[in-house]
């Protein structure tokens, strides 16, 4: 008989206090990084869609072998939770072993998503926003808004963000919440003023119409739109993508769910239309921005391979810190 193995479960109190948004965006970058250069294995998101009980499934699996991380993400979307008391979207992670399949830990990953896809925004935004940056436009106000704009404050020095929600008292408490020193919190009676003049706009709404026009986007702003993430969905007119310099995660993701699929179907943007993926900008391969002047747009979907990254990050930390709990699975 061998040793007697155990998998480490984690809590969302435990990962709260083992990773922050910091962290996340060097540990983000990093996977995209190693997906630029063919290091990862992510085969396609998987999709169950419940209509009765308005809610959707899906299934993450990725492998990051500069890592020697394997992971498998179950998350899910149900709008009506909010009336329930329950987060609209939960995630559960299963962290291997690559060279055994032994479960290693499980943990939430509810949290864990909303790091490493604000995360994605904070990568995006070092890499095609302009340096000076510092007015914010944060179209949206739910949980995503909150750690993309903390994503953000590690990375600018952000002097004003304008807040728009789709009720007054959301954005109220939103800016209660998130006030902090030195940054002035407007709240922006409509979509338009959110956007006149914003250095960085980030969108994270669930929104099937467009939301933000390519003239209240002033030159050189860049855009983290972040909402789109199920076909049918957007928040950028169509303009406004054939303008700026677009750039993705993965080109089958953002064509099926991104913010971009929906003038994908109607053929009014081609992969030919797309400057880069967010990886190749990393590396180098490819440039995100050329001048000043330009609009540049991320279309985030959220990868697999960035939930293995920072779960790996996560169950490290974990490990040397002696946090979570032991339980012998098998």
């Amino acid at each position: 008989m061998g040793m007697k193995k155990t998998t480490l479960i984690l809590s969302q109190k435990d990962i709260s206090r083992l990773i922050d948004i910091k962290k996340a965006v060097g540990c983000v970058e990093q996977a995209f990084a190693a997906y630029a250069r063919k290091e990862t294995l992510m085969p396609s998101k998987i999709y169950i869609t419940l209509p009765e009980d308005n809610g959707d499934f899906r299934a993450m699996p990725a492998y990051v072998r500069t890592l020697r991380a394997c992971s498998l993400k179950w998350v899910n979307v149900h709008p009506d939770n909010a009336g329930k008391g329950l987060p609209t979207v939960m995630a559960t992670l299963i962290l291997s072993d690559p060279k055994t399949g032994y479960p290693l830990s499980v943990m939430d990953a509810t949290l864990l998503t909303s790091l490493r896809t604000a995360a994605a925004g904070g990568v995006a935004a070092k890499y095609l926003a302009r340096g000076d940056s510092s007015v914010v436009g944060l179209v949206g106000c739910g949980a995503q808004a909150v750690t993309q704009l903390q994503a953000l404050r590690a990375l600018f020095k952000i002097k004003e963000a304008r807040v728009w929600g789709h009720k007054d008292f959301l954005i109220k408490e939103f800016i209660k919440k998130m006030r902090i020193r030195g940054e002035t919190m407007i709240p922006a009676k409509t979509v338009r003023d959110c956007a006149v003049g914003a250095d960085i706009i980030t969108t994270t709404t669930p929104s099937r119409k467009t939301l933000i026009k390519l003239s209240w986007v002033k030159p050189g702003a860049h855009i983290n739109a972040i909402g789109a993430d199920a076909a049918g969905k957007r928040e950028l007119e169509t303009a406004l993508l054939k303008k700026a310099r677009v750039v993705i995660d993965d080109w089958a993701q953002a064509a099926h769910s991104g913010e971009i699929n929906v003038p994908v179907k109607r053929k009014q943007i081609s992969r030919r239309d797309i400057c880069a993926e967010l990886g190749e900008v990393v590396i180098g391969r490819k440039k995100g921005r050329r001048k000043d002047t330009d609009i540049t747009v991320f279309d985030s979907t959220g990868l697999a391979i960035q939930d293995t990254a920072v779960a790996h990050m996560v169950y490290r930390a974990a490990l040397r810190r002696k946090a979570g709990r032991k339980v012998e699975l098998l």
